[in-house]
C-alpha cells in the first residue's frame, strides 16, 4: 500500500439537471475541467445524471452505459479517482449504485443499502448489502450513499485485521441529494460520524430546486476528526478542494484510541 501523505478532495456542489444525463454529464463535466492536476479525488452527487427520482428509474444505465465510460474518461484526464452515484440496471433490480473510478479505469461500485422509504425508493429500487472501501493513494476510502449517514452502525470504522493498529478506512464519504428542510440533520450527522469513528468526512450534495420541488441548500463539508469543518460550502454551485493531513489522523488515533474499546460486532 502507498505512503499515507495528504489527500486532495474536491466537492462538486452542482446543480443538477432533472431527467437529462446528457446535459448532466455537459455540466459536471464543465465544472471539473479546471481540477486537472490539482485534486486527488473528486465527489460527484448521488444521481448526477437525473436528480433523485423515482420516475428516472426508466433512464437507467447498464455497467456498459455512457456514464461509466464517462467516468473513466475523466479519472484518466483530471489524473484523479472520481464518484457519485447513478441508477444502474443489474439483472433484475435498478440500484442507486456509487461508482468509484481511478485515472487507471479500475471501478469499484456500492450499492445504496438504505433506501429512503419517505420517498418510497425502497418500492422501485433493489437494495445493496455489502460495504465498500477502496485504497486510494495511501488511505482506505469508505463511499456511502446520502440516507446511509442516518445508520451509523453500518458505517462504523472497525480494526482492520489486515493492518494491525490501523481501522477500516481513514475518510467516510457520503455523496447526497438532501433537502434543505433537512440541512440541520445533513451537517449534525457529518460531525457526528467523524467523531465517533476517528476519521475525516467528506458529505457532498447538490443545490438547486429539483423536478419535484425540493430545494436543496448544498451544505457540502470537509469534516475534520474533531467534528470540525475543514471547508463548508453555501447554498450555491462551487467547487471547492481541501487537502486532508495525514499526520493530524494518525497522530489523534495515537493520543486518542478510542477504537481500542469499541464494541465488537459483525454486520448481517
Amino acid at each position: 500500500m502507498a505512503a499515507m501523505n495528504d489527500l486532495r478532495v474536491s466537492l462538486v456542489q452542482g446543480e443538477t439537471r432533472w431527467h437529462d444525463p446528457d446535459a448532466n454529464r455537459e455540466y459536471y463535466g464543465h465544472l471539473i475541467a479546471p481540477l486537472h492536476g490539482t485534486t486527488d479525488l473528486v465527489l460527484l452527487p448521488e444521481t448526477f445524471t437525473s436528480g433523485f427520482s423515482n420516475d428516472a428509474i426508466d433512464q437507467a444505465e447498464t455497467m456498459d452505459g455512457p456514464t461509466t465510460e464517462w467516468l473513466r474518461t475523466q479519472a484518466s484526464t483530471l489524473g484523479a479517482a472520481i464518484c457519485g452515484s447513478v441508477q444502474i440496471r443489474d439483472g433484475e433490480g435498478v440500484y442507486n449504485r456509487l461508482c468509484f473510478v481511478t485515472p487507471d479505469g479500475a471501478l469499484s461500485t456500492y450499492d445504496k443499502r438504505h433506501l429512503f422509504r419517505y420517498a418510497k425508493e425502497h418500492e422501485r429500487y433493489a437494495s445493496g448489502r455489502v460495504r465498500l472501501t477502496v485504497e486510494w493513494k495511501g488511505w482506505r476510502i469508505c463511499p456511502l450513499v446520502c440516507y446511509d449517514l442516518r445508520f451509523p452502525v453500518f458505517s462504523r470504522n472497525r480494526f482492520d485485521v489486515e493492518r494491525p493498529g490501523a481501522l477500516d478506512y481513514d475518510l467516510l464519504v457520503y455523496v447526497a441529494n438532501w433537502p434543505s428542510a433537512r440541512t440541520y440533520a445533513w451537517r449534525t450527522l457529518l460531525r457526528a460520524r467523524a467523531i465517533e469513528n476517528l476519521c475525516f468526512v467528506a458529505g457532498l450534495n447538490r443545490v438547486g430546486t429539483d423536478g419535484n420541488g425540493l430545494s436543496y441548500d448544498g451544505a457540502s463539508a470537509v469534516i475534520d476528526v474533531f467534528g470540525q469543518p475543514l471547508s463548508e460550502c453555501a447554498g450555491e454551485e462551487v467547487v471547492v478542494t481541501t487537502s486532508l493531513p495525514a499526520k493530524e489522523l494518525l497522530a489523534h488515533r495515537e493520543r486518542f484510541p478510542a477504537m481500542l474499546d469499541a464494541d465488537a460486532f459483525d454486520l448481517k
